[in-house]
Formats: structure tokens, C-alpha cells, sequence
């Protein structure tokens, strides 16, 4: 991993996949910091900085992974959550979870999701995708500036005018 590896929101119900994730981030030496939470409501509260997370170090997560199947709010009830959330809705988040379900996995593209990972049933192979996820999201994928809250420059045509093409363009 480069020196720019981010921060892993880890949000998952099942202490075992909890614990198979951080250890193939460990087996990996991924440099990527991870926090764990249990269900949708910590998840909202830790990207809140609410409750027990009001004084969290760290900013907003490269990523957040989220397993589907969750007591108190599940991870379809989250992803809807943050993508409904203006401060919020640009972070990405990656399904990480056990249903094969066609109608799961079409939910969630429909509500904003950025990939669909299928847990692997074997040790090995969910190791490896744990470390696919963890190379590519919180090292080499680019998020928005601190999830998306900062401004970027871009500038709004309020009128019906078209402006002239540039003169490089032949303008």
C-alpha cells in the first residue's frame, strides 16, 4: 500500500467476518486504518462523530463497506441513509455481503452503491477479497476531497445563452 491509504469504515454484524477482515488486512500489511461497527446505526453515529464516536480522531472514510444483513438498521436502510445526506452522499460505499440475490444486488445499484462484493465462502478467497478491497479503495481509488463536503469549482449556465466555443475549438 502507498502512503496515501485512507481510512476503512468496516461496518459488519458478524464478529467472525469482522475478525477474518482485520486479519487479512494484518496478513497483507495493509497500511489502511480500519474502524469496525456493528449496524447502521453506529455507522451513522461514527460518521457523525455522535455518541461514542463524538470524539473520533480521523476524518471521513475512504470507503465504507457495509454487509446487508444488520440488526437495528440493516445496510440497504444505510446506504440510503448516506446517500440521502448532502455531507455524506458522495463517500463511497462497497457491499460486502453473503447474498447472491439478484434483487439485493439491483437495490442497492439503484440506490448509489459503487460496487457489489460477494462474500467468498472459503478462508482463502475471502482473505483475497477483503485485501482487493482494501488495496483499491483505501489506496489507489481517488474519493472526493473529505467525502465531498468541500466545494469544487464548478460553475452553474443560469441563463439560455450557449457560450462561444473556445478559440482553440475553432471558436
Amino acid at each position: 500500500m502507498n502512503s496515501k491509504a485512507r481510512m476503512i469504515l468496516f461496518v459488519e454484524d458478524d464478529s467472525k467476518d469482522a475478525e477474518l477482515a482485520l486479519a487479512a488486512l494484518v496478513k497483507y500489511n495493509s497500511a489502511a486504518r480500519v474502524a469496525f461497527v456493528r449496524d447502521g446505526e453506529e455507522a451513522l453515529d461514527y460518521l457523525h462523530y455522535r455518541g461514542k464516536f463524538k470524539t473520533r480522531s480521523g476524518g471521513t472514510p475512504g470507503v465504507v463497506v457495509i454487509d446487508l444483513k444488520m440488526p437495528k438498521m440493516d445496510g440497504l436502510e444505510l446506504l440510503k441513509r448516506i446517500r440521502a445526506e448532502e455531507q455524506l452522499k458522495l463517500i463511497p460505499i462497497v457491499v460486502f455481503s453473503s447474498s447472491r440475490a439478484e434483487s439485493d444486488l439491483i437495490e442497492c445499484y439503484q440506490n448509489g452503491v459503487n460496487a457489489y462484493v460477494v462474500k467468498p465462502l472459503g478462508f482463502k478467497e475471502f482473505m483475497d477479497a477483503v485485501r482487493g478491497l482494501a488495496t483499491f479503495w483505501a489506496s489507489i481509488n481517488d474519493p472526493p476531497p473529505n467525502g465531498g463536503r468541500e466545494k469544487v469549482g464548478i460553475q452553474m449556465v443560469t441563463s439560455n445563452e450557449i457560450p462561444a466555443p473556445h478559440p482553440a475549438f475553432g471558436g
